[in-house]
């Protein structure tokens, strides 16, 4: 599969599985296994999860992976795994003809009955757990490395990262309450309807790390809007994944939509776009697209 074919599918996978986050997080919260906390046969890993493939690689553990799934799209050097699809419409057999010796996944993979079909599997299966905040990226590093062995290494990696993450958000901080911008993250516009990030999301968590406020944090997930919810909510700034491959909503369909014409965002046309796993992933490169954000936002 070509790097663009991965991206068009990370960005329909992001369009349809965003939706169920809510759902998923609920339906999949399974408590720790008996060696939760146990090095894992690593031989041959399979990652599930873009955000933790990126830390097996920054850990430099990247020599035990054998497969991926389809949100893993960096660094580059991963899409040279085979793809085993995306997180939450797992295939439990063609996982397993990878003849993995263990699996990690981060909360929120799925669908259920496809983990189910994992974890009773001779196969070890671990689920690390997912925060859309500075401590749950750290966390993940934690656990990844504890599950991999080599603790010494995720230690490292822990400072560096909240190292790099404190300093980003207290950058992003200095703007004055009073001078924060509203944004709006807008999932997809079909039929005319905006569907938009509440709380509890990846969008929701960025977006307050880069020192701003969702205009819609009223609700949890996502949900399609009311003209008046738009035109209520008020946002200064609109933001996007950037699909990168021309298609999918553009600024002018943004403009024809009757109740975000009215919103400052797009009369200012303060529509902002970046790279859905950058923005979302949580991972090692968070503190980067805090930065990226936050500048796009406020300027430089």
């Amino acid at each position: 599969m070509t790097m663009f074919n991965h991206q068009r599918a990370l960005k329909t996978a992001l369009a349809r599985g965003l939706l169920a986050l809510p759902l998923a997080a609920s339906l999949l919260a399974f408590g720790p296994s008996a060696h939760a906390d146990e090095k894992l046969d690593d031989t041959r890993l399979i990652s599930i999860g873009g955000d933790l493939t990126e830390i097996i690689y920054a850990l430099g553990e990247d020599n035990h992976l054998i497969a991926r799934d389809t949100t893993s799209l960096f660094p580059e050097q991963a899409l040279k795994l085979p793809d085993v699809g995306y997180m939450r419409a797992l295939s439990p057999e063609g996982i397993l003809a990878m003849n993995p010796t263990a699996i990690i996944a981060v909360e929120g993979s799925g669908p259920p009955e496809a983990l189910t079909v994992l974890r009773s599997a001779s196969v070890p299966f671990e689920t690390v757990p997912n925060a859309y905040t500075r401590d749950g990226i750290l966390a993940k590093i934690d656990k990844v490395g504890a599950l991999l062995g080599v603790e010494d290494k995720a230690a490292e990696l822990h400072q560096k990262v909240a190292s790099d993450l404190d300093a980003a958000i207290t950058d992003a901080a200095k703007h004055p309450q009073g001078e924060r911008k509203r944004v709006l993250f807008i999932l997809s516009l079909q039929g005319g309807k905006v569907m938009a990030s509440g709380t509890g999301t990846a969008a929701d968590g960025i977006i307050k790390l880069a020192g701003s406020i969702n205009a819609v944090g009223t609700f949890p997930g996502y949900k399609p809007l009311t003209d008046e919810a738009i035109i209520e909510a008020k946002p200064d700034i609109i933001l996007m994944m950037n699909r990168g491959d021309g298609a999918g909503t553009t600024n002018d369909d943004l403009t024809k939509q009757p109740a975000l014409a009215l919103t400052p965002a797009v009369q200012n046309k303060a529509i902002i776009r970046m790279d859905g796993l950058h923005l979302l992933g949580f991972g090692p490169r968070t503190a980067s697209a805090v930065r990226e954000l936050t500048t796009a936002i406020y300027g430089g």
